[in-house]
């Protein structure tokens, strides 16, 4: 499949999928968590956090980060995306009111809590596998 139609592809699997696992790296070994991730038409991904947290201490220390996303679980040829990016912690009140939803309140005080932050990774390559015989195809960004 040509990049244009491997992008299309893509964009439909994370606007469908909106949980997957980011895993970060402490002490040269790979520490993974289930987030909930926002994206735009550029392939960013976001996803909420406190700035008190492991993840975002690690992240501090080493931006690479891997994300895995769609798998449904159905069996071995379910489509999925992996991900490896940089992330970088975001504080900024446009980014936070962009992200935020009621759901939140559950971990924040608002939008406007100094704790809410938004982890944005920007992904060096991401590979969509398991759909047909043609994958891993991979879009380099």
């Amino acid at each position: 499949m040509n990049q244009e139609e491997l992008k299309q592809k893509i964009y439909t699997l994370m606007d469908q999928h909106k949980v997957g696992t980011l895993a970060t790296v402490k002490d040269s070994k790979p520490h993974t968590r289930y987030m909930t991730f926002f994206n735009d038409e550029n392939f960013t991904f976001f996803t909420p956090t406190s700035k008190e947290t492991h993840k975002a201490e690690e992240i501090e220390e080493n931006p690479h980060v891997h994300i895995l996303l769609g798998y449904e679980g159905e069996g071995y040829g379910d489509t999925y995306l992996e991900v490896q990016g940089q992330a970088k912690i975001r504080g900024d009140q446009e980014i936070k009111e962009w992200i935020w939803n009621d759901q939140m309140s559950r971990w924040f005080d608002g939008k406007d809590d100094p704790d809410f932050v938004v982890l944005e990774i920007l992904p060096e390559t991401i590979r969509y596998m398991n759909k047909g015989s043609q994958t891993p195809e991979t879009l380099e960004l």
